[in-house]
């Protein structure tokens, strides 16, 4: 008997169906989201196991390997497009919800994610470490100015490096807000320092890597913005085109057709939220400050009839397609459309 299994996972257990090739339940049961104790109970099911659905989340990357591993064909399933079908079920548990992926499995009616490798995830690791770092450094800061203007004392505009004495200007002879600003600006120099180490070690990472090396040629694009790319994209092989990979990030226009109405709105921001990030800040990047090249002229074009909020959103798009053709081809940027042109075709 061939089955088809969906797992429904959660941080303690993962609830799993079998579903025949006829679309008839066979077996329901949990275990816990441990990769021995799905294994073993796969290897105990009553048939032939063609097939395993996960959808993608934080564990499913780590079971998906050891399941590939262990044998079975498992596939990592879109979470916005699993959410979607399994709306349509009145009641929602982790029973019904591995019913659910185990029937898309079996219809075929799911769109595959990448796994990506271990080396991908822990440079994605460093990123939300740093990101994290980051974010609470600002709110640190921010928390700081609302305190301060409850007695009208205002930092205004000031660098970083000048913020923690600007600080301590504003505060001084009072010794109650002495002592309340204190212990945030010690948290915050420490922040900045641990924040300072992780950016070094981002950019060790990728001054050492040779992909990297390749993509940094591009003007605007820096060492945060490549070592996202290449932990996010992994395997340039699994895109067919590199125009693939501008919908893949969520920077084309959603399109809404039925009968007559046909509208394209804004993008999808579908897929990685820090990608599309790192590609808009890059776009910003070279159109402000970089140098010019084909890419910006082509930029500003588009920005004289649409707009440059509109054109950045385009450059940036543009950017992430011929990074991956670089990284495919392993040539650098050539800043003249012709020369970019000879190099595809060499």
């Amino acid at each position: 008997m061939d089955l088809h299994i969906g797992l429904d996972v959660s941080l303690a257990s993962t609830a799993i169906c079998a579903v025949s090739a006829h679309g008839k339940v066979i077996k329901e049961t949990t275990a816990a989201s441990e990769p021995e104790e799905l294994v073993r109970v796969l290897h105990d099911l009553p048939g032939r196991v063609i097939g395993v659905g996960l959808e993608a989340g934080p564990l499913s990357q780590w079971l998906h390997r050891a399941l590939v591993d262990a044998g079975f064909d498992a596939v990592l399933m879109e979470t916005r497009q699993v959410k979607g079908a399994l709306k349509a079920m009145p009641n929602k548990t982790d029973r019904r919800d591995a019913e659910g992926i185990a029937r898309l499995l079996h219809m075929g009616w799911f769109r595959p994610v990448h796994c990506k490798s271990v080396s991908a995830q822990e440079t994605r690791a460093l990123l939300s470490s740093r990101k994290a770092v980051q974010q609470a450094m600002l709110n640190i800061e921010l928390s700081m100015r609302g305190i301060l203007r409850n007695f009208g004392l205002k930092i205004g505009k000031i660098s970083k490096g000048r913020y923690e004495d600007r600080v301590r200007e504003l505060v001084d002879g009072n010794p109650m807000l002495e002592a309340a600003v204190t212990s945030i600006l010690t948290a915050r120099r420490e922040l900045r320092k641990e924040l300072a180490k992780l950016e070094k070690l981002l950019r060790g990472y990728a001054k050492i890597d040779p992909v990297c090396r390749l993509l940094m040629t591009m003007p605007g694009v820096g060492a945060l913005v490549v070592l996202t790319v290449k932990s996010s994209i992994d395997d340039p092989d699994r895109f067919r085109s590199s125009k693939e990979v501008g919908p893949w990030a969520g920077l084309t226009p959603k399109r809404d057709q039925s009968g007559e109405r046909d509208i394209l709105g804004q993008i999808t921001k579908a897929g990685d939220v820090g990608l599309r990030t790192a590609l808009y800040r890059a776009a910003t990047v070279m159109l402000n400050r970089g140098r010019a090249s084909w890419l910006t002229a082509r930029a500003w074009n588009v920005a004289k009839s649409r707009g440059k909020k509109r054109a950045t959103v385009a450059l940036a798009r543009r950017i992430g397609v011929v990074l991956h053709r670089m990284w495919r081809d392993g040539t650098q940027f050539c800043f003249k459309r012709a020369d970019a042109m000879r190099a595809a075709v060499a």
